[in-house]
């Protein structure tokens, strides 16, 4: 199966999720999107649910991916690290609500399709989180693995807020602060 072609068929999926969303996209949508037949389409995925799993999976490896890459950047201070992987996650959010309300529905931990992508996710996260924690120090009182979740949370309740991408910097400063054992430096804004 050629992957450019798959890749295709996520694309005009994602296109078709944002403009219809997820229950009102067809095969025929995606087809047309994609200036093909529906057979041909069928090459590629099962169905429909098939095709808007693949391109939630697609999306949250993209994500994930950088989120370790920021993790595993050795000779970058930790605080710096931690806000790469928490940036991962809400750029993921912040991309897919700013291109369609629709493209949200990728996002819903509840939703039958993509529930479990969204929580292995958060999970792997949460592990490369903890890790860096662990690296790092915490203060006594919160462990690194608690560290992270509370980090989860920072993230998850800037993803509702229109001024996200100009909080994000000093509410982790801040947030780092409180939880890590050596100081912080401030991350540059913008």
């Amino acid at each position: 199966m050629g992957a450019d072609r798959l890749d295709e068929v996520l694309d005009a999926a994602y296109d078709c999720l944002t403009r219809y969303g997820v229950r009102r996209t067809t095969m025929d949508d995606i087809a047309s999107t994609m200036g093909v037949s529906r057979s041909a389409v069928y090459q590629y995925v099962r169905n429909k649910d098939d095709a808007f799993r693949r391109l939630a999976g697609r999306l949250h490896t993209q994500a994930l991916e950088r989120a370790r890459r920021a993790a595993a950047a050795e000779d970058t201070p930790v605080a710096e690290r931690v806000r790469g992987v928490l940036a991962a996650k809400l750029e993921l959010v912040l991309r897919l609500a700013g291109d369609s309300p629709h493209s949200a529905e990728l996002l819903d931990a509840k939703a039958r399709l993509f529930g479990d992508i969204c929580h292995t996710f958060t999970a792997d996260l949460r592990r490369l989180l903890t890790g860096l924690f662990t690296e790092a120090g915490t203060l006594a009182a919160v462990e690194p693995a608690e560290a992270a979740d509370i980090c989860i949370a920072l993230v998850v309740g800037l993803e509702s807020v229109s001024d996200a991408p100009q909080l994000f910097t000093p509410a982790t400063d801040a947030l780092l602060a409180g939880l890590l054992t050596s100081p912080v430096p401030s991350a540059p804004r913008g």
